[in-house]
């Protein structure tokens, strides 16, 4: 082979080498390839979940050995979604604290006041074959403040408590109403939950 063949065949293969694309791994191909699926998903999930702002909170006086655990005020359409909320809380005081709860504000040491701001409902998937909704999200927003009656002094607040529970729902709609409430009823016991330990946490 004469040295001007060999020269031609190597200038090939180095214009062959810069001209073709990058390598890599099957492994890190299907990163790449799956990286916006991923962050797609991880962008619809967040906002699926239950959350809330935590509120604050003031240590617990001493003389603090009642609390009154009245029923929300209800400014939602939404029927008896006070009652579910304030009988949950009521029961999550009673199983984790060692005060006295009452739901007469008249001789407690504190009172726990709370309204229901906003309740809503929206799809969150769907039937691909029937484009019918398979799965709704309920989402419930509270303002919660613990008032010593003494003072007048607020010793726990969060004025934005916004909780979410998902729940599949059938094709006929007169179940529709039935499948909602045990979705309020664990939204419920959740809320109170957090509401019972962040109190305890800040005292």
């Amino acid at each position: 082979m004469t040295d001007e063949l060999r020269g031609f065949l190597r200038a090939r293969q180095l214009n062959a080498r810069r001209s073709s694309p990058p390598f890599f791994p099957l492994s890190r191909q299907l990163h790449f390839c799956l990286l916006p699926f991923s962050l797609c998903l991880l962008i619809f999930l967040v906002p699926s979940c239950g959350y809330h702002v935590a509120g604050r909170g003031d240590r617990l006086p001493p003389e603090v050995k009642t609390i009154a655990v009245p029923v929300f005020a209800n400014y939602t359409p939404k029927y008896r979604i006070e009652q579910r909320v304030s009988a949950a809380i009521t029961r999550e005081f009673i199983e984790r604290t060692n005060y006295r709860i009452t739901p007469n504000p008249a001789g407690a040491d504190a009172v726990l006041k709370g309204e229901i701001r906003d309740v809503r409902a929206g799809v969150v998937a769907f039937d691909l074959k029937t484009g019918r909704a398979t799965t709704l999200q309920i989402q419930v927003i509270a303002k919660v403040d613990l008032v010593d009656q003494h003072t007048k002094k607020v010793l726990f607040t969060n004025p934005n408590y916004t909780f979410r529970e998902e729940y599949q729902i059938s094709q006929n709609p007169s179940t529709l109403f039935e499948e909602q409430d045990p979705a309020l009823d664990r939204l419920a016991r959740d809320l109170a939950r957090t509401l019972v330990m962040e109190i305890l946490e800040n005292f």
